[in-house]
C-alpha cells in the first residue's frame, strides 16, 4: 500500500459528495501510479463501501464479477446465484438494500467497461438517471486512462455529461511534503529524488529504500526488468495509437528544442503537423507550453517554449533513453558513469528551479502576494524566477543556484543587470530580489542582504 501523503483537498471534496442526501456522482481521473486507489481506500475507511476493478475482459465477465462483489456486499444470497444479463438488476439489488449509512459504490478502471462495449456509458448514464440518482448513494467512476475517460464521462459528447456532482483530476504530491515520504533525506537528497520520482507515489515508493539516488536509478531504472524502465512506452501505448511520434516529440523537447519550429526541424516534419501531438501531451500532463511571465495574451505569444513537466520522464528521455543501446547491451557502469556527470546540469538543476518557484508562491514573509509567478526571457536574456503583483505594480527577480559552493555577491549584481532589461511597469515599479542557493551563501552576501529591505536570501 502506497504511504497516504497530502492530497487534503481530495479528502475533503469527497467528504463534501459524501455528507449530501441525494445521490452524488464524483468522477476521478488520473495518470497510472498517481495514487487514485490509495486515495479512495482512504476514503472507504470506515464506510459501507464496495470497490470494484474493472477489466480488459469482456463486459459480460465484467458484469459477473461485478455481480459476485454485489452480492457479497448486500449479504443478498439470491443474486449471488441468480443468471444475470442486465447491469440494472445488480444497482437495483444494490440500492433496495437496507442501509445503516450511505453506500459508497466505487468502479475502477471505469473506462475499460466502455472499451469493451462503447454503448456502455449509455446503459450506465440510463441506470444513473433511473435507479442511482434516486437513492441515497455515492457513486466514484475512477479511471487511468485520462484520454478515455474524459470521452466517456466528461465530454460534451458522453451520455454522462453534465450528470456528475464533482470531479477531482488526480495530479502528482507537490515537492512540500516529498519530506513526508523521505524523513531522513537531507533537502538536497530530497530534491536528487524529487528529480527522478516527480511527485507519482508509485515512483516514490520504489526509491524508499535507496539512501543513494544513482544506486536508486541503477537498481530501478536501468534493471530492464523493472517496471521504471518501459514505463514511459507503457503510459503513451495506453492513450495514443501511434507512440513513435510522441516518442520523437518529448525527445527532441529533452535535448533542448523547446520551440515548435526547432522541435519540427529535429523531426524533420511540419510544424502544422505537430500541433495535435502537443495538445494530446499538455493533455496528458507530460508537456506545457510556457511563456514569459510578463506576456499580457499567453495565447497569442510568439514566445512560447515547450518543456516536459513529468520529471520521471524528462529523465528518462534525457538520460535513458539515448543510452538504450547500451543499457541492452549490459554496459551500466559506463551508462552510470555518464549519468552521473551530466545529472545536476542536465536535470536536477532545472528541477530545482521549479522547487524554488514552488517554494516561492508558499512563502507567508513576503511583502506582498505575487499572482503570477514563472520565468522571464527574451532574445538576450533569461531570469529563473520572475513574480509579480499586478495591482501594487511590484516586480520579484530570482535566481536558483543549484551548486557545490556558497553563492556571492556577483550574483546578486547580475541579476539586478539583467532586471533593468525587463520592461515591465519599468520606472513606475517595485522591485525585488530573491536568491536561492542549495549550498548556502557568503559572508559578503549575507552583509548586503542585512543592509537592504529588497533581497531576500533562501536555502
Amino acid at each position: 500500500m502506497e504511504q497516504f501523503v497530502d492530497r487534503e483537498l481530495e479528502i475533503r471534496t469527497l467528504g463534501k459528495e459524501y455528507a449530501k442526501k441525494e445521490a452524488s456522482l464524483v468522477v476521478v481521473y488520473g495518470r497510472r501510479r498517481v495514487g487514485k486507489t490509495t486515495l479512495l481506500s482512504e476514503f472507504m475507511k470506515g464506510k459501507s463501501a464496495l470497490y470494484f476493478l474493472a477489466t480488459q475482459e469482456a463486459e459480460t465477465i465484467n458484469r459477473a464479477a461485478f455481480q459476485e462483489k454485489a452480492a457479497d456486499f448486500t449479504g443478498n444470497d439470491f443474486l449471488a446465484e441468480v443468471s444475470v444479463d442486465k447491469w440494472d438488476t445488480i444497482f437495483k439489488a444494490i440500492v433496495s438494500a437496507k442501509w445503516e449509512t450511505k453506500p459508497v459504490l466505487i468502479i475502477d478502471e471505469f473506462q475499460y467497461l466502455g472499451k469493451a462495449n462503447p454503448a456502455f456509458p449509455s446503459v450506465f448514464q440510463r441506470i444513473w438517471d433511473e435507479i442511482l440518482m434516486k437513492s441515497s448513494v455515492m457513486v466514484i467512476l475512477c479511471g487511468s486512462l485520462i484520454s478515455m475517460m474524459v470521452s466517456q464521462t466528461l465530454s460534451y459528447g458522453s451520455p454522462l455529461y453534465g450528470r456528475r456532482t464533482a470531479q477531482i483530476r488526480l495530479k502528482q504530491i507537490p515537492f512540500r511534503y516529498y519530506r513526508e515520504f523521505c524523513p531522513a533525506l537531507s533537502r538536497k537528497g530530497q530534491i536528487e529524488r524529487y528529480a527522478v520520482t516527480g511527485g507519482v507515489p508509485k515512483y516514490i515508493e520504489s526509491f524508499s529504500d535507496c539512501t543513494d539516488i544513482f544506486a536508486g536509478i541503477e537498481e530501478n531504472i536501468l534493471n530492464r526488468t523493472g517496471y521504471l524502465y518501459e514505463e514511459p512506452h507503457f503510459l503513451l501505448q495506453q492513450e495514443v495509437s501511434e507512440v513513435g511520434g510522441y516518442f520523437s516529440v518529448l525527445r527532441a523537447i529533452a535535448f533542448g528544442r523547446t520551440k515548435l519550429s526547432e522541435i519540427a526541424s529535429f523531426m524533420e516534419a511540419k510544424a502544422t503537423d505537430l500541433t495535435r501531438t502537443l495538445k494530446t501531451l499538455i493533455e496528458l500532463d507530460l508537456v506545457h507550453r510556457e511563456v514569459p511571465i510578463t506576456e499580457e495574451n499567453p495565447e497569442k505569444s510568439k514566445k512560447g517554449l515547450y518543456r516536459i513537466t513529468d520529471y520521471y520522464i524528462r529523465f528518462w528521455f534525457t538520460m535513458i533513453y539515448p543510452n538504450q543501446g547500451d543499457i541492452e547491451q549490459g554496459n551500466i557502469t559506463y551508462v552510470m558513469e555518464k549519468i552521473k556527470k551530466s545529472f545536476v546540469r542536465s536535470h536536477a538543476a532545472f528541477v530545482y528551479e521549479d522547487v524554488c518557484r514552488e517554494e516561492l508562491s508558499a512563502r507567508q514573509d513576503l511583502p506582498c502576494h505575487f499572482s503570477k509567478i514563472g520565468r522571464y526571457w527574451d532574445k538576450n536574456t533569461e531570469i529563473d524566477i520572475v513574480a509579480l503583483n499586478e495591482e501594487e505594480g511590484i516586480i520579484l527577480f530570482g535566481e536558483c543556484k543549484y551548486w557545490s559552493g556558497q553563492v556571492d555577491v556577483d550574483v546578486f549584481y547580475q541579476l539586478q543587470e539583467k532586471a533593468g532589461r525587463v520592461p515591465w511597469h519599468k520606472g513606475s515599479r517595485r522591485e525585488l530580489y530573491c536568491i536561492f542557493s542549495m549550498s548556502g551563501f557568503s559572508a559578503r552576501l549575507r552583509e548586503l542582504a542585512e543592509s537592504r529591505d529588497d533581497l531576500i536570501l533562501s536555502e
